[in-house]
């Protein structure tokens, strides 16, 4: 009966699972690049920035407007002198001393969006599906833990050491982080 409920388990969710994975993977690395966007033009740009103090977002939304981006503001930030402006599909980047910056313009990568939505999903019936599916992973991996009842690779002998540092490697990452 494990092998059977492993077994199916695996087959239904085995594109979800690599799925979530390969999302998860682009997700970790997503300050390095833009996983989701897929930069098709670069513009330089020269403005006249007043002091970090006094940029707010009716500044930012004259600055947009100024510079003929009409998409919908998502967020803007400053750090370490760079004042970043985020809309749907394109990035501003200044620098708040110089006043120098560049525009880039994206469109949405295929397929490795799709797959990065679905991380990001909080619609009511793929949450209940993700839930569903993170109570299957649990099943296939304690299945697959008690499928094996002897010699020297079972759970009781072998397996329950390699479990417990499963668990320990995020609890000491959470703790030393």
């Amino acid at each position: 009966m494990l092998r059977n409920i492993h077994l199916h388990l695996g087959y239904f969710f085995l594109g979800l699972t690599i799925t979530f994975a390969l999302s998860g993977i682009i997700m970790n690395h997503r300050n390095q690049w833009h996983p989701e966007k897929f930069k098709i033009l670069s513009e330089d740009i020269q403005v006249k920035l007043p002091h970090e103090d006094e940029i707010s977002y009716p500044f930012i939304k004259e600055l947009a407007t100024s510079l003929q981006l009409f998409e919908k503001i998502e967020h803007y930030n400053i750090r370490k002198e760079t004042l970043k402006i985020q809309f749907e599909n394109t990035e501003v980047a200044i620098n708040t001393k110089t006043g120098k910056g560049e525009i880039l313009f994206f469109i949405k990568t295929p397929i490795i969006s799709h797959t990065e939505f679905l991380h990001k999903n909080t619609s009511n019936w793929w949450i209940y599906f993700s839930d569903i599916f993170g109570i299957s992973l649990i099943i296939i991996a304690v299945t697959g833990a008690m499928m094996i009842k002897n010699g020297k690779h079972t759970f009781k002998r072998r397996g329950w050491k390699l479990a417990t540092a499963g668990v320990l490697f995020p609890i000491l990452f959470l703790l030393f982080t």
